[in-house]
C-alpha cells in the first residue's frame, strides 16, 4: 500500500534523507521512529505531498506521490505534529467543512461526521468553537478530520502528544483497531505506545534506514538490520542479560565460542562494568556454561538473569550499528527556511493545491458552510 524506494532529500549541500526504503503493507499498523533530526518529519511531508523529494520514488495505492498528487491525497488522510485548525469554528462545523473538501458525497457526509466525532470521542463538545478546547482534544479533532473521508492510508506524526493519559489509551486503541480497514503508519517518541499499537517498526537514524523490528503481542521477535543484512529472530532463541567487569571485546569474542550463542549484542558500559545480551538458541539453558566461562577469564559476574528483548533495546541496537560520524548531524527541522532552494519552491508551487483536490464543492454546500462559519463563531 505504501511503497517507498531510494527516497532522498537535499537542501543545498545538506542531505535530510538519503536512500531511504521501505514498504508498508496493506491493513499493517507500521510505527516509524528515530531520534531527532533523523529524518522522519521530511519523509511524512514527502509521502503525503507536502514537499517534494531529491530523488527516489514514493507510491501510495498503487499512485506515484510525483505523478499523481491528487489521487494520493485522496487516499490518505493525514495528521500533522502540530496541527492546523480553524479555531473559530466549531468542532462539528470544522470536520463537516473538511468533509466537504475531502468531497464526501452529500448523502454520506452527516453519517461520516457523526461516526468520527464519536470515535475520537468529541460528543460533548460537537458544538464548542475549538479555540477553547484544551490541546489534547484539539489534538482529537485533527484525527477526526484525518478520518472523515475513511481513507485507506492514514499518516499520523506524534498523534498522541498532549493527551492525557486516559486519552492516550482511547487513541491508542481506536489506531489499533483502524489496522486491518486502514493501512497505518505513524511516528512517536513513545517506544512503549509504539510496541502498544504496531506490528512492525521501521526505524531511521542519520537520514538513513537503521533497520526494522517485528512485534507480536507487543513483544519483539525479529530485528532486521539494514546495514548488514544481519536478521535476528528471538522466536527461535532465548536471551540472557549480563552485567560483566572486564574488557568488552575480549568477553563478546569468549561468549560467542559457545556454540549454542547466536549472537552477543553490547549495550552499555559504566567503570568498565558493561551490559550484554546474549542470545541463544531456543530450548536450551546456558546459564550455567556462561557463568563459568565469565568467572574462568578472571571477569568479575555481577547479574545475570533470563530477559525478553523490548523495544528500546532492540532500538538502541539499530542505532548503535547505524551510526555514521560522516553523516551530518544538523536537522533539517532546523533549517531557516529561507534556504530552501528556489528549485524546491518552485516544485512545490507547480504541485496542485488541496483546494484543487476532489470535486467542486457545489454552491449549496459553500452556503452551508458559511452558515456553519457564523454559527461557530456565535457559540
Amino acid at each position: 500500500m505504501i511503497e517507498v524506494e531510494n527516497l532522498t532529500k537535499q537542501y543545498g549541500n545538506f542531505t535530510a534523507i538519503e536512500g531511504v526504503t521501505f514498504n508498508v503493507d496493506e491493513g499493517e499498523v507500521v510505527g516509524f521512529l528515530g531520534p531527532n533530526a533523523a529524518g522522519k518529519t521530511t519523509t511524512m511531508r514527502i509521502l503525503t505531498c507536502y514537499m517534494p523529494a531529491t530523488d527516489g520514488t514514493v507510491k501510495i495505492a498503487g499512485y506515484d506521490v510525483f505523478q499523481n498528487s491528487l489521487e494520493v491525497r485522496k487516499h490518505i488522510g493525514y495528521l500533522p505534529e502540530n496541527v492546523p485548525l480553524y479555531t473559530e469554528m466549531s468542532v462539528e462545523s470544522y470536520i463537516d467543512f473538511m468533509a466537504k473538501i475531502r468531497s464526501v458525497p452529500r448523502n454520506l457526509r452527516r453519517q461520516r461526521v457523526d461516526s468520527v466525532i464519536e470515535a475520537c470521542g468529541l460528543g460533548r463538545f460537537r458544538n464548542r468553537l475549538i479555540g477553547r478546547l484544551s490541546k489534547g482534544y484539539r489534538q482529537r479533532v485533527g484525527l477526526a478530520q484525518s478520518l472523515v473521508h475513511n481513507p485507506p492510508v492514514l499518516i499520523l506524526d506524534e498523534p498522541t502528544i498532549g493527551l492525557d493519559p486516559k486519552q492516550i489509551i482511547e487513541i491508542r486503541n481506536l489506531i489499533k483497531n483502524l489496522g486491518g480497514d486502514h493501512t497505518v503508519i505513524l511516528s512517536t517518541h513513545i517506544l512503549p505506545e509504539a510496541s502498544m499499537i504496531c506490528s512492525r517498526i521501521v526505524v531511521i537514524n542519520e537520514g538513513r534506514i537503521a533497520g526494522t523490528v517485528k512485534l507480536k503481542d507487543g513483544k519483539v521477535v525479529m530485528i532486521e538490520f539494514r546495514a548488514t543484512g544481519k536478521i535476528v529472530n528471538l522466536e527461535e532463541s532465548g536471551n540472557i542479560s549480563l552485567k560483566i567487569q572486564g574488557p568488552s571485546g575480549k568477553i563478546i569474542s569468549r561468549l560467542k565460542l559457545n556454540p549454542q550463542v547466536t549472537d552477543v549484542l553490547f549495550e552499555q558500559e559504566e567503570d568498565d562494568v558493561g551490559t550484554y545480551v546474549v542470545i541463544h538458541e531456543a530450548g536450551v539453558d546456558i546459564r550455567a556454561e556462561l557463568t563459568s566461562t565469565i568467572v574462568y577469564s578472571g571477569w568479575g559476574l555481577l547479574e545475570l538473569r533470563t530477559v525478553e528483548m523490548t523495544l528500546e533495546e532492540a532500538f538502541l541496537e539499530l542505532i548503535r550499528e547505524n551510526v555514521s560520524e560522516e553523516m551530518i548531524e544538523e536537522s533539517v527541522d532546523e533549517i531557516p527556511e529561507d534556504e530552501i532552494s528556489q528549485q524546491d519552491e518552485q516544485d512545490m508551487s507547480d504541485q496542485p493545491s488541496d483546494d484543487e483536490t476532489g470535486d467542486q464543492v457545489s454552491q449549496d454546500d459553500e452556503a452551508e458552510t458559511e452558515k456553519d462559519n457564523n454559527s461557530g463563531q456565535t457559540n
